[in-house]
């Protein structure tokens, strides 16, 4: 069977969200983007958005700094050289959780008329460590080898996902849109199952009929884009430990989904629960055919 569907959704920071989720805080950030002619309001307001969490999650985790040097020796003509390359990045220490209601947006222009965005968010973070399982996972597109990784995606293009998990564990996938809908896309429509068991070490492909267990009915996915360039937010739930899925309306052969404010609670409910779970945010954007 084929699904179709216009899912779009808001762009997060593209870090995985891993770690203790015992202590769950409030935090709020707040950043302005300054467009420079060259993004739409809907991109300014993606960045103003991905930039105010990622100030949150800085004041009140801080940051690491870390640095590489690289030396090279060369011989130029009768004369030795010394290169020295430094490094440096800085990454926060806390992950994003969920969100506590919309972010609030306020707008300027510049005095050559480019769009100024200012983002203001509040929600739910905690601090990074190393207890929750560890896991790969990656968004393809319209084809099944790792080398088809991409977030870029344009009307009509099928969506493949791939994993691999360091322990035996369960899987669930959701998918939020713009409208503030969240859809279950793993397990597939016709599995009676909450989530979906993996074996470690092993490399999975979903939403491909090849890739199917014996037997299985899989869905496949066509992203679409009719008009308007879309957004789209991929959650990937893994856990050693089994966990039960959210209360969601659902219709026969139709993708289960709820609002984007009760599956941020329950989200967060269960990972207070499971200290265990990791979960990855992965972005899409999706071009309509021009």
């Amino acid at each position: 069977m084929k699904i179709f569907g216009t899912l779009a959704g808001l762009i997060i920071s593209l870090f995985p969200l891993t770690g203790f989720a015992a202590d769950i805080v409030s935090v709020r950030g707040e950043s302005t983007f300054y467009d420079d002619g060259t993004h739409s309001k809907v991109e300014c307001e993606r960045l103003a958005l991905e930039q105010a969490r990622i100030d949150a999650l800085a004041k009140k985790f801080g940051t690491i700094v870390s640095q590489d040097i690289l030396q090279a020796d060369r011989v130029q003509g009768n004369r030795e050289k010394n290169d020295f390359l430094s490094l440096s990045t800085t990454e926060v220490r806390g992950e994003w959780v969920a969100d506590d209601g919309d972010p609030k947006y306020t707008y300027e222009r510049d005095s050559n008329q480019n769009l100024i965005v200012t983002c203001v968010i509040k929600g739910k973070a905690k601090a990074i460590d190393n207890e929750a399982a560890q896991f790969n996972s990656q968004v393809l597109r319209n084809g099944t080898d790792s080398r088809n990784a991409d977030i870029n995606f344009k009307n009509g293009d099928a969506m493949f996902l791939d994993f691999q998990g360091s322990v035996d564990g369960y899987l669930a996938v959701f998918l939020e849109d713009e409208h503030k809908q969240v859809y279950q896309l793993l397990p597939y429509v016709n599995d009676q199952k909450t989530r979906v068991p993996v074996k470690r070490g092993n490399r999975y492909v979903f939403f491909s009929p090849r890739d199917g267990m014996r037997g299985e009915i899989v869905d496949e996915l066509v992203l679409t884009a009719s008009y308007n360039t879309e957004y789209n937010r991929v959650y990937v739930l893994f856990s050693p430990d089994q966990f039960s899925s959210p209360v969601m309306t659902k219709a026969p052969g139709e993708l289960p989904y709820m609002n984007a404010e009760d599956f941020s609670k329950w989200l967060v409910r269960t990972r207070k629960n499971d200290p265990k779970m990791g979960v990855k945010a992965m972005n899409l954007i999706i071009e309509p055919t021009r």
